[in-house]
């Protein structure tokens, strides 16, 4: 779907940390809202999570295990790249945690994401609720999606009224799509610093102490089992891998799609499904996008567990169905060709 015209973003200050957003009770989203609760799919699936948990955490002991066992060689990028991967999974579970989907919970929630967010993987927990929920509410709304407000140009509006070195991101932002997601992972652990040094987090000291652990024994493990040459290496390897499959399970789910301007009023069940791409696969691609590839169902249910999500998608495109309402899905190949069209065409923009 082509975006429409958008007014500038405006430069925004870091919000206040907010309990999940309020989600709009418009009869539409109602009677969906009904059929999903007889259905029993917003129920927890502790053992689901206590599962992937414990496979979770077995791999990301074997692949630093397998770190001290290999030693000061070059071997070294074998378990750099594995952590990667395994950070990815870590934080998708953290994702999950900050949405609810695991415990009933928000104590309990908060304490999981603690340890697979701030912990395991360096990314705050407080920060990407506050972030992501931002998202959730005005998804690729101008002026109100943080995700749609960063490095990226997703209207043509924004595109040609930047102007300086942003501007030229803008222009070749296709082409730079891809290398830049190499440096997500320097910028999440940044937001998440930078996040609780001055944003008002609850329990900042909390998140702050849990980071800091994550810092020292992650530098330490690497430095103390490799020189320095290899340790800085297998830093950057295994952080840019990290960053880069966050970011290319991120990048099919809304860029392309609608794209709404700032103070929209559409609907909540419309804004969610319009804004919203699904990526058609089997059960390694739940595994390999953590979930993220039922983005409309996800949407429309922030705290549906990830293992509900499949069985809800056929009842969410029968009412889309119902209402006449677009229901978008591709191949995975197909998403990220939507999205670089789409900034691409953007980005002609910053030329003119």
């Amino acid at each position: 779907m082509t975006a429409r015209p958008q007014p500038a973003v405006r430069e925004q200050t870091p919000p206040p940390v907010t309990p999940e957003f309020v989600r709009p009770r418009g009869s539409d989203y109602a009677a969906l809202m009904r059929r999903v609760r007889q259905a029993g799919l917003l129920e927890r699936r502790l053992p689901y999570y206590a599962w992937k948990t414990a496979a979770t955490a077995a791999v990301f002991a074997a692949a630093w295990a397998a770190l001290w066992a290999i030693g000061d060689s070059w071997w070294m990028l074998g378990p750099a790249v594995v952590l990667a991967a395994v950070f990815a999974q870590l934080a998708f579970l953290g994702h999950d945690a900050g949405h609810k989907q695991i415990f009933r919970t928000r104590r309990a929630n908060h304490w999981y994401g603690l340890v697979v967010g701030n912990l395991a993987t360096g990314v705050s927990i407080g920060w990407w609720t506050s972030n992501h929920n931002r998202h959730h509410a005005h998804p690729n709304t101008e002026g109100d999606d943080p995700d749609v407000s960063g490095i990226l140009a997703h209207s043509g509006a924004r595109a040609a009224t930047e102007k300086g070195w942003r501007r030229f991101i803008f222009r070749y932002q296709a082409w730079l799509f891809f290398p830049l997601l190499l440096l997500e992972a320097g910028s999440l652990h940044f937001s998440s610093v930078r996040a609780v040094l001055t944003w008002p987090i609850p329990h900042r000291v909390r998140e702050g102490a849990f980071l800091a652990a994550h810092a020292v024994g992650y530098l330490a493990g690497v430095f103390l089992l490799l020189e320095p040459v290899k340790a800085l290496v297998f830093i950057a390897v295994q952080q840019g891998l990290f960053g880069f499959y966050m970011g290319c399970t991120f990048a099919p789910n809304h860029k392309g799609m609608e794209v709404f301007p700032e103070g929209d009023n559409t609907d909540f069940l419309r804004r969610q499904v319009l804004s919203s791409r699904n990526v058609r696969g089997s059960m390694l691609t739940d595994l390999a996008l953590g979930g993220l590839n039922y983005q409309v169902e996800h949407h429309l249910f922030p705290s549906m567990p990830r293992p509900a999500l499949r069985a809800a998608q056929p009842m969410v495109r029968t009412f889309c169905a119902e209402l006449g309402v677009p229901y978008a899905e591709t191949s995975l190949i197909t998403s990220y060709s939507e999205a670089l069209r789409h900034l691409n065409a953007v980005g002609r923009q910053a030329a003119i």
